[in-house]
């Protein structure tokens, strides 16, 4: 099953140091088709920074993505919407190796499962309610 990359492609930036960006705004795992509505969703949501106060707002369909162009008092300001299919990453999680077919015995999963304080044992927190000491600190399973 193809994973892909919704692309957002915007200019940010004012006067001279107005560039263009692209950012990643979700992963969908399946078809094309699929993908490709799940654009059109965020791109019929997507609200610009800019223009502060728009006139116009079109969008159009280009092949496997959208062109959103919103027309304002001075200027136009362009936001291209891509569906694209992720090929790698450097960044993927590897899939964990199964070393056999044997189901995990409930005691191993116990061993590797982290003690965190039950429930009922006090926490110290601030006037805010938010725990003074946060409770992963002190935990050795932690990388």
């Amino acid at each position: 099953m193809a994973t892909w990359g919704l692309i957002l492609e915007t200019t940010v930036g004012l006067g001279e140091r107005k560039h263009t960006e692209a950012y990643v705004m979700a992963h969908v795992e399946g078809g094309r088709q699929m993908a490709l509505a799940e654009l059109e969703r965020r791109a019929r949501a997507y609200t610009p920074e800019h223009p502060r106060s728009p006139k116009r707002r079109r969008l159009f369909r280009d092949g496997d993505g959208f062109l959103l162009v919103v027309d304002g008092a001075w200027q136009s300001h362009a936001t291209r919407f891509s569906a694209v299919e992720l090929l790698d990453d450097t960044d993927r999680p590897t899939p964990a190796e199964r070393v056999s077919d044997e189901p995990v015995a409930a005691e191993a999963l116990a061993a590797a499962t982290p003690e965190l304080p039950p429930p009922s044992v006090a926490v110290e927190r601030d006037e805010d309610g938010v725990p003074v000491k946060p409770a992963w600190l002190g935990r050795t399973d932690l990388p």
